[in-house]
């Protein structure tokens, strides 16, 4: 489902934020990708979402060679793909309802489909009832929930989150963790993206730890390691 070769990402010259990076998540995979700041884990999202470039190297994703792909192809590339950040990232001036059914519009569902999905999506999170609120209206556990019924209201293939418990308390957290969790049994591959220890160790996940630009560990049901 992603693939990535000998990826090597420099924003100045000879300062890489990824160095050679290769690796592989299949279709179905739930995988968390750990480290200190600055260890390129934010980058590796941002270069799957097609948001960056890599200096040298190839990415393909479900089935695309990403260096190859012609700029008006990207959105649509994205369709197939959900975004969960730290910070929500809602439309502040648009109810719930709206903010997911921004996401189908830009798809170019019809109406019938987006007043069908959007309270199923909003069900998946336990928020059916809060259809008409606003997100300042909300907990920050609402708000990321909210968030995840936008990325996958559309059922893409694939779930990237930037640290999405980062803005939350544990109780939450793991609230959060188990949606994403849901939506992987559902068939989605889901990236994650986290420095929360106890959530890595305790979900007994693949986890990918990354230290100053290259992978260090890769452990089917791994737990989380402090790099020097």
């Amino acid at each position: 489902m992603i693939e990535l070769k000998e990826i090597t990402k420099e924003y100045s010259k000879g300062i890489a934020a990824l160095n050679g990076v290769s690796l592989q998540i299949k279709q179905g995979e739930f995988v968390f990708v750990v480290g200190d700041s600055g260890s390129g884990k934010s980058t590796l999202i941002r270069l799957i979402m097609k948001e960056l470039e890599p200096t040298s190297g190839t990415i393909i994703v479900n089935g695309q060679n990403l260096e190859r792909m012609k700029h008006r192809k990207i959105a649509m590339y994205r369709r197939n793909i959900g975004v969960v950040f730290q910070d929500f990232r809602l439309l502040k001036d648009r109810n719930i309802y709206e903010n997911i059914a921004f996401a189908q519009r830009v798809t170019e569902k019809p109406t019938r489909v987006i007043k069908q999905k959007v309270p199923a999506a909003l069900s998946l999170v336990g928020l059916a009832q809060k259809y008409k609120s606003f997100p300042k209206e909300l907990s920050g556990g609402e708000q990321q929930r909210v968030a995840i019924a936008r990325a996958i209201v559309n059922e893409p293939a694939i779930l990237l989150a930037d640290e999405p418990t980062g803005n939350l308390d544990p109780k939450n957290s793991w609230e959060i963790m188990k949606l994403l969790e849901e939506a992987n049994e559902r068939g989605t591959t889901v990236l994650v993206v986290t420095h929360n220890q106890e959530i890595v160790n305790e979900m007994q996940k693949r986890v990918i730890t990354m230290n100053k630009g290259v992978i260090v560990s890769d452990e089917k049901k791994g737990g989380y390691k402090h790099e020097n």
